[in-house]
């Protein structure tokens, strides 16, 4: 039987799109908004990855969504939801919320501290379409992800994972320099991952804080860390 090697592409943190309202600096790992690269339309079933820094005491006004699962990963600071469920929260730096569009739904995020937020927003495509839509927080203490991925978000049914409408799970991890971790990748499956911080290696090959990492199943990655450092992955099926 022919092994089936996992396949990486490097998308470094300075070839993302960029967009720069005042309030708003944003990197774009996939195409949004006036960034359009046909490339970089998906990747499985994730739709958009973006890389935002908002400045303090501004945000995102009421807008509408639908048919989509967008995951928040809170990076540094904290933001503040309110949607027309009637839900409110604030996650802060290392916790993640999950709201399911589905149906529709109209939300505000807004950055009402006195620094920067930093975060990643992410929008997988849902399983189904034309759901109830709904809205969930959880903090993920970092301690908890030392040296493993932890299963932050999920379509699956995992234990303590915030629960998403799509064939993927959202992963997290912590690495101190000189460590490594395995992942098996599945066949036919694609992962996305983006070092939060840190540098990491995989398969001799660097990548920097920021940058994109697009792989496809199926084998066992390898990840060493070159310095302390935070991850987020997606895996996903589409």
């Amino acid at each position: 039987m022919t092994e089936t090697r996992t396949a990486i592409e490097h998308r470094p943190f300075a070839s993302l799109g960029k967009a720069d309202h005042g309030w708003l600096k944003a990197n774009h790992h996939f195409s949004f908004a006036s960034y359009h690269d046909p490339a970089r339309m998906h990747w499985g079933a994730i739709r958009v990855w973006n890389d935002d820094e908002i400045g303090a005491q501004t945000g995102f006004p009421p807008h509408p969504h639908d048919n989509m699962e967008i995951i928040t990963y809170v990076r540094e600071g904290a933001i503040t939801h309110r949607d027309s469920m009637g839900n409110v929260g604030r996650t802060e730096a290392g916790d993640v919320q999950v709201m399911s569009a589905g149906t529709g739904v109209t939300h505000s995020e807004y950055n009402l501290e006195d620094g920067l937020c930093r975060l990643f927003q992410i929008w997988i495509m849902p399983h189904e379409r034309r759901v109830a839509p709904s809205w969930s927080q959880r903090k993920f203490p970092k301690v908890d992800r030392s040296g493993r991925f932890t299963v932050l978000a999920s379509g699956y049914a995992e234990d303590d994972a915030l629960p998403i409408n799509a064939d993927a799970r959202v992963l997290g991890a912590t690495l101190a320099s000189g460590e490594s971790l395995t992942y098996s990748l599945e066949a036919g499956r694609h992962a996305y991952l983006v070092p939060a911080t840190g540098r990491i290696a995989i398969a001799g090959q660097a990548f920097n804080a920021r940058d994109g990492i697009a792989l496809t199943g199926g084998s066992e990655i390898r990840i060493d860390a070159l310095d302390d450092t935070e991850l987020v992955m997606v895996d996903s099926i589409w």
